[in-house]
């Protein structure tokens, strides 16, 4: 009976810490360098199907020169929503040049679809006004290992 009790407890700490680990923010990202001209961006690398499903969920703050790059395998119309996500972002989406194609301002919470308005394989989340602070619109050129990776 012991035994039943501790493999049932086992079970449950480990199953508490899936979801916990599926619920809490990323952490351990990989990280790259981009540039927006004289602009040097830290990102978190969100490469696999997990990663991107998490992404920036429940994360309360995010310094202003970090980000989130979101790598797909191909190019596609890739849509963002904001469920579980605490933060105002701006999301660019970004062809396999570093192109920005469009940029969408995401608000908190809102689970209304953001899409890229070709496909694209890149989608960087930056905290909202970042973009128009810096007056990067589309067409602008981010560089970086992922670009040139693209290619």
């Amino acid at each position: 009976m012991r035994l039943l009790r501790s493999l049932a407890c086992l079970v449950l700490v480990t199953l508490s810490g899936l979801s916990a680990a599926q619920d809490g923010p990323q952490l351990d990202l990989p990280r790259t360098t981009l540039s927006a001209g004289m602009h040097q961006l830290d990102v978190q690398l969100a490469m696999t199907p997990l990663q991107r499903q998490i992404g920036l969920m429940h994360r309360k703050e995010m310094p202003q020169h970090e980000g989130m790059l979101f790598e797909f395998e191909q190019p596609g119309v890739q849509c963002f929503w904001m469920k579980n996500t605490l933060l105002p972002l701006t999301a660019a989406f970004v062809d396999d040049a570093g192109v920005i194609v469009n940029l969408a301002d995401m608000r908190p919470l809102d689970e209304a679809s953001h899409c890229s308005a070709k496909p694209v394989r890149f989608v960087l989340e930056m905290n909202q006004g970042w973009f128009a602070k810096k007056n990067i619109k589309p067409g602008f050129k981010l560089t970086g290992k992922p670009f040139a990776a693209a290619r």
